[in-house]
């Protein structure tokens, strides 16, 4: 979620994005990729005139933005949520708290919340120093086994791999992405599942990818794109994205599963996409890259089949 950029934002507010998809938001427990820093600060990441390099800021009312459209949780883990420095970052955490937002991902923070008296881990990783690292596999994992010890769902997301339309495929091995370690999508989602994660969700490359079965446990490798304010370029493939739903039991074992497609329009302003265009990027891309080793594949309602119906 990015919602523009130092003083360029919806002249009706940043909740103007959203208002659509909030019936499609609200849950037991709502997350969601924040990927801006919150505030009203200088933004130091680029260099003046620096080519490809994009910095993103909100303000921070956009924190009690998201609480009010359903989201009780939000991933902090990213390349963004650092674009205003050490002092973004702390207007970012401060902005969360205020709003009684949840959030994961900071170096070595494990998330405990209760929903229906289960107790849950949320945990958020990223290739980048100033978030929990997911290019230190081990420690990750580390990370989730403590988490596993005290909750009995742990949950994790994750930002990882390049980005665009290049990138739609999981591919085995690190990826670099403008000279830059994206990392091991395959070998960080399979570890820590084997930690003790339940669920991994996640984010970055801006495109749809894959759903990947794991020891029983669901990968959304990515998916995609949810709001902009001309901060993102949408094609036919970085405009298409989806909302998951997923059931999960007192154990952590998937219960039931669906998606929502939608598609950015205008400015990056989401709406469902009544034509389910993310259901066949999502079972393209699952049997490009999983045949015969966990392909997920979802009904043309939306359904995400069990694993036993493959």
């Amino acid at each position: 979620m990015t919602f523009g950029t130092l003083n360029e934002w919806p002249p009706d507010g940043t909740g103007s994005l959203i208002t659509r998809m909030r019936p499609h938001l609200h849950s037991d427990l709502t997350i969601g990729n924040l990927e801006t820093a919150l505030g009203d600060l200088p933004m130091d990441k680029c260099a003046p005139g620096e080519s490809d390099c994009y910095q993103f800021e909100a303000p921070d009312y956009t924190a009690k933005v998201l609480k009010h459209a359903g989201f009780h949780a939000v991933n902090v883990a990213n390349n963004h949520t650092f674009d205003a420095g050490p002092a973004g970052e702390v207007s970012t955490n401060n902005a969360l708290r205020r709003a009684g937002l949840l959030f994961a991902g900071r170096p070595g923070q494990i998330t405990y919340l209760t929903r229906k008296g289960i107790e849950i881990a949320l945990l958020g990783f990223a290739p980048w120093p100033y978030d929990a690292s997911a290019l230190d596999i081990p420690a990750a994992k580390a990370l989730v086994r403590e988490a596993r010890r005290n909750a009995q769902v742990v949950i994790v997301m994750e930002h990882l791999g390049g980005e665009g339309d290049d990138y739609r495929n999981v591919r085995p091995g690190t990826e670099y992405f403008l000279g830059q370690d994206r990392g091991n999508s395959i070998a960080f989602t399979h570890g820590v599942i084997d930690a003790g994660a339940d669920l991994v969700v996640g984010s970055g490359p801006h495109v749809l990818r894959g759903f990947q079965w794991h020891r029983g446990h669901l990968i959304a490798y990515s998916l995609g794109n949810f709001c902009g304010y001309y901060t993102l370029g949408l094609d036919e493939y970085t405009s298409v994205s989806a909302i998951l739903h997923v059931t999960l039991n007192a154990s952590g074992q998937f219960v039931a599963g669906s998606i929502k497609p939608i598609r950015l329009v205008g400015p990056g302003i989401p709406q469902v996409d009544h034509g389910g265009t993310a259901i066949r990027y999502i079972n393209s891309l699952s049997r490009q890259d999983f045949a015969g080793n966990g392909a997920v594949h979802i009904s043309a309602a939306g359904k995400i089949e069990p694993i036993r119906a493959h």
